[in-house]
């Protein structure tokens, strides 16, 4: 491949472009094919050199479009974009006496404001070679990576909305790199984006992670309006899922720490199970095993529930003098069967729930640190709840809370847990802004009012479970953030827990007085 061997000509050199200049401000100049070389910020790392049809191309009409480079310090420049037809050039030029045609100078932009600027300029090249077909997805999400590690943090904001990630999305597309090719290449088919290749990779050691993200993104795709409502939501069950499989991980590293066996929750076929909870066993003279008093058994041993906490076992009783204590024989009958089926539902459902609230929050973010007004119907329902004022409102209010709500408008909160906080004094306030900082402060009385997934029921007197009993103000709150997502494109849609917690609701008018 040629590379560059003589200096360019004083008329071909551009003087400094300003700061923000791009290409189309720019005229393009005739340079020396042979006075250009790879810049080292050339996002496209594979399939780097031009194909058959290019370079015959390149040899009958030369090259049309300008390519852009910017000026190194040996007097040679570096293409950003446009390094393929570069070599095509220099290719044709190399065989032009050979074949009969005249050897072609080529367009250039020459970028002099990108010297030193190495992440903006492979931020550029990226988008120049991501809306072209044939660059690869690990080269993407690696150019992408550095680009945005190696800018500022207004470049990083302006270069993530043109890329289409969110804030911080950056920091994760070094991991996204280290997906398998098969992974990258049916991503990249199935139509996730950047943003949500990354958020595959973050959850990727759950089991069937990107087949339920894809259904997610098809369920998107399909309907009207589009948005993430459904992926964000799949997003969220599978961070719940993986941290409930590190909970169980730490809970098992911490028996083996302690030297205690974990016996298997399922055993090979024809294998008989010797182990009993100590709950069943006694000593020799009839006293009740303990966790304390059985701790130097060398059967003692756990099983974990389904809250990964350890059960204690004495892994055979008869070998190690244990007996078992006297109890009725109970056969498993289909109300036992309904009652471990109960249990399995409402663990679901808790864990549900809570992952459920990681999605909501984020489009009340969304909402109030929008550029756009509030909706009207969300600044209604805010000052509707201040002129009620119910009571699991005044609860909060004066519990005095300002995280959620600092976490809400993105403002910092001192570090000190001791020191007072006025978030009058933290919030920038104007006429247009009001609202947004209105709601987002009853946003979060909601919130804090439904992290927990069971609650108490004033009319019933017990204790019960939101995903099951919703007061009549919690599900206008879900119904109305349902709609202004469906108003938004369906950037937000309701969980299937969320559903079916609202579904009681859904036509009634729920501004009563019963929350909880």
């Amino acid at each position: 491949m040629a590379t560059a061997t003589t200096s360019p000509t004083a008329d071909q050199k551009a003087g400094p472009a300003p700061a923000e200049s791009d290409d189309a401000n720019l005229t393009a100049i005739l340079l020396d094919p042979d006075t250009i070389v790879r810049d080292d910020c050339n996002a496209r790392e594979h399939d780097t050199e031009p194909d058959d049809d290019l370079t015959n191309s390149v040899k009958a009409v030369g090259v049309q479009d300008p390519v852009s480079v910017r000026p190194r310090p040996d007097g040679t420049y570096g293409a950003f974009k446009g390094w393929r037809r570069t070599q095509a050039a220099q290719i044709a030029n190399a065989t032009a006496e050979a074949e009969g045609h005249e050897k072609r100078p080529i367009k250039a932009y020459v970028r002099a404001d990108l010297v030193g600027r190495d992440a903006w300029t492979r931020f550029l090249s990226l988008i120049e070679n991501h809306q072209r077909q044939g660059m690869s997805t690990k080269d993407t999400l690696k150019a992408a990576e550095l680009s945005l590690i190696g800018m500022d943090e207004v470049e990083q904001r302006q270069a993530a909305r043109a890329l289409g990630l969110k804030r911080g999305t950056g920091k994760r597309l070094g991991r996204a790199q280290q997906l398998d090719d098969a992974t990258l290449r049916r991503a990249s088919a199935g139509g996730m984006d950047l943003e949500q290749i990354a958020q595959l990779a973050e959850v990727e050691d759950v089991p069937g992670a990107q087949d339920r993200l894809l259904r997610a993104l098809a369920r998107d795709d399909a309907e009207e309006g589009g948005g993430r409502g459904h992926w964000d939501q799949e997003f969220a069950l599978l961070k719940a899922d993986q941290a409930d499989r590190a909970a169980r991980q730490e809970a098992v590293a911490a028996l083996e720490k302690s030297g205690i066996t974990l016996l298997p929750t399922r055993l090979a076929y024809g294998e008989a199970d010797t182990a009993r909870p100590l709950s069943e066993l006694s000593t020799a003279l009839g006293n009740p095993l303990t966790e304390d008093n059985h701790s130097d058994c060398a059967g003692h041993s756990a099983r974990l529930d389904e809250e990964h906490q350890p059960v204690w076992f004495c892994a055979d009783p008869a070998e190690y003098g244990h007996k078992v204590r006297p109890q009725p024989k109970k056969e498993k009958s289909v109300k036992d069967e309904e009652k471990a089926a109960e249990r399995a539902r409402v663990t679901a459902c808790n864990r549900a729930w809570k992952a459920a609230a990681g999605p909501r929050q984020e489009f009340v973010t969304r909402l109030v640190r929008g550029g756009k007004a509030l909706p009207e119907e969300a600044w209604r329902f805010a000052v509707g709840v201040l002129l009620d004022l119910p009571r699991f409102y005044g609860k909060w209010a004066q519990r005095r809370e300002a995280e959620d709500v600092a976490r809400f408008l993105g403002v910092k909160l001192p570090e000190s847990s001791f020191e007072r906080v006025c978030l009058s004094e933290l919030v920038t306030l104007s006429k247009a802004r009001t609202a947004h900082v209105l709601f987002a402060h009853i946003a979060a009385a909601f919130e804090r009012d439904m992290r927990d997934p069971k609650g108490w029921n004033d009319a019933r007197m017990e204790v019960r479970f939101r995903w099951e009993d919703l007061t009549p103000q919690q599900a206008t709150y879900l119904l109305l953030l349902e709609k202004l997502g469906q108003d938004d494109k369906g950037s937000y849609r309701l969980s299937e827990v969320e559903e079916q917690a609202v579904a009681p609701h859904r036509g009634e008018d729920a501004d009563g007085e019963s929350a909880a």
